[in-house]
């Protein structure tokens, strides 16, 4: 079968196959949680731009990730939607994979590149009347909090998706996994190479993050157990993967099974060796930074106006464009935000390492901002935590009660592609607040930068490659990171709030020329250096024609 609609560019001929447990090609699909699938949709979109022979195997999620919603009392709901989607095409194969010793069919389904103006995708469910209740729950919930669901997933995704190409008859040449839930392919190829290395030379790893919970670890016994290893045998497991004892970290699973593995910006790839420098039987771990796709995420009229060197046009859309913000923050909350005001916004996956709530860590002080009369500021909460992580709730629900006595504070829900790209577009000052180490690239400040809207971040990710302090970003001072964590809350907190109302605020209010010339110096320097044309690019160079 072909899959895509159009003819490769001779430099991109190679065939690669994109893994991914998530992709965000299109608010529609609701197939995504964050900022991996944020990352996916831009490499396929991209991929589709410079006309690269990639497809994107992913899972065709029943319920989603979950739909954001509101209790009677304002508070975040978690609600699990069934989905149905028109727009795919049914290509008419099933695969067969063993999961716990049973049998579970996938049925394969296809979105043709013209529908979202990406690389083709092939999602694959297990939610189909051949299987059994159980079986068909794999595909439910994308990250099911099961241990057990969460490993027949990556079974699906990794084994099943190979199984699908094959019976499809694509000659694949290069298989990417994007994070480690797919490494079960790496299994599935070795029942037809009958050698680890020759698998290693059809196999490109990605590595996104440092954290523990972006690390999966399992039980050898449980994953063999489960068909992880594709019916290998427990000795043939241990040798192929060097590993003697009874945890099975997945993404050591992967630097030992591929050719070279990326990290995801110039710093995490430091982060990254220092990681897994004793992980004996490694791929080289090189860094390609990450990236998102100017067409989709930009403001066109915002990029003409910086083009025509039209400061008044520029200032004039950025308003409209808050204005549209505005709107759902008087829908959600009954809010009225002016597009006079300075507006901050904090919009991503509420981790604790991401630290949603650092500007309120000093709560006095933030209490005497968000109600200052001169010079005021509107402040925004946007973001999805787990839904089963209790302390992301009480984080995103704490900002929610301390909203209701403030006017110029709001917390959205509903985070997903559209609400992101109005957030970006609608915001003045986009602050990213992780602990230094911790963020391996954080790509929503890119987008933000494209729409003029300034990015003010810890120098962590991709943020030290294209910070320029006062010039095109803001960059939280340096502090010493060996010292307890709660040290360095205090110690960000106190340079935030003092950059903010030392620096940033005199400067929107007193010094607009100025800060024009910041948005315009933002814009003009994220593109191309952080448009994914550049990222998909360099895949192809540095790592799949290697």
């Amino acid at each position: 079968m072909i899959l895509h609609d159009y003819e490769f560019d001779t430099k991109y001929s190679m065939a690669v196959a994109y893994f991914s447990m998530e992709f965000a090609v299109h608010q529609a699909l609701k197939i995504y949680s964050g900022g991996l699938g944020f990352l996916a949709g831009s490499h396929l979109r991209s991929a589709y731009d410079l006309r690269q022979n990639v497809v994107g195997i992913g899972i065709l999620w029943t319920y989603g990730y979950y739909d954001q919603l509101r209790n009677s009392d304002r508070t975040m709901k978690a609600e699990f939607i069934r989905k149905h989607y028109y727009f795919l095409e049914d290509l008419g194969v099933l695969a067969t994979v063993i999961i716990h010793s049973q049998e579970v069919k996938i049925k394969a389904f296809y979105v043709p590149p013209h529908v979202f103006n990406s690389a083709p995708m092939i999602l694959l469910s297990t939610d189909i009347p051949e299987n059994d209740f159980l079986s068909r729950t794999i595909t439910h919930k994308l990250y099911d909090s099961n241990e057990e669901t969460r490993i027949s997933q990556e079974i699906v995704l990794g084994i099943g998706g190979v199984k699908v190409l094959e019976a499809l008859k694509q000659r694949i040449e290069i298989f990417h996994m994007n994070e480690g839930h797919a490494l079960p392919l790496v299994y599935e190829l070795y029942a037809k190479y009958q050698d680890i290395e020759k698998v290693k030379q059809h196999v490109v790893f990605t590595t996104h993050t440092p954290e523990d919970a972006g690390n999966e670890v399992h039980n050898i016994n449980l994953l063999h157990k489960f068909g992880f290893f594709n019916g290998l045998d427990i000795e043939t497991v241990r040798r192929i993967t060097m590993v003697e004892n009874d945890t099975f970290n997945l993404t050591v699973g992967a630097l030992r099974a591929s050719k070279i593995t990326n990290a995801v910006s110039k710093f995490h790839g430091e982060v990254a060796n220092r990681m897994w420098k004793d992980c004996e039987g490694r791929s080289e771990i090189i860094y390609i930074t990450n990236a998102q796709n100017r067409r989709f995420w930009s403001d066109q009229e915002m990029l003409s106006a910086l083009d025509e060197h039209e400061d008044y046009a520029l200032i004039g859309r950025k308003k409209h464009l808050k204005r549209n913000l505005f709107s759902i923050v008087a829908d959600q909350t009954g809010k009225m935000f002016s597009p006079d005001i300075l507006t901050i916004v904090w919009a991503r996956r509420f981790a604790e390492y991401k630290r949603p709530g650092l500007i309120k860590h000093d709560f006095n002080r933030f209490i005497k901002l968000i109600e200052r009369t001169q010079q005021p500021i509107q402040m925004i909460w946007a973001g999805k935590p787990y839904p089963f992580d209790t302390n992301g709730l009480n984080a995103f629900n704490e900002l929610i009660h301390i909203s209701r006595d403030h006017k110029n504070m709001a917390v959205l829900v509903g985070y997903e592609l559209e609400l992101s790209r109005v957030l970006k577009k609608g915001s003045d000052l986009w602050l990213n607040t992780p602990r230094v180490s911790r963020e391996a690239s954080g790509t929503s400040g890119m987008a933000a930068s494209m729409n003029g809207s300034i990015h003010i971040s810890t120098n962590d990710g991709w943020h030290p490659e294209f910070a320029k302090h006062a010039c095109n970003s803001f960059t939280i001072p340096p502090i010493d990171h060996n010292r307890p964590i709660e040290e360095q809350d205090y110690e960000d907190n106190k340079n935030l709030m003092d950059m903010l109302e030392n620096e940033i605020i005199p400067m929107y209010y007193d010094k607009q020329e100025h800060w024009t010339q910041i948005m315009k110096n933002a814009m003009a320097d994220v593109i191309p250096a952080f448009d994914s044309g550049r990222m998909v690019h360099e895949y192809y160079i540095q790592m799949y024609n290697l």
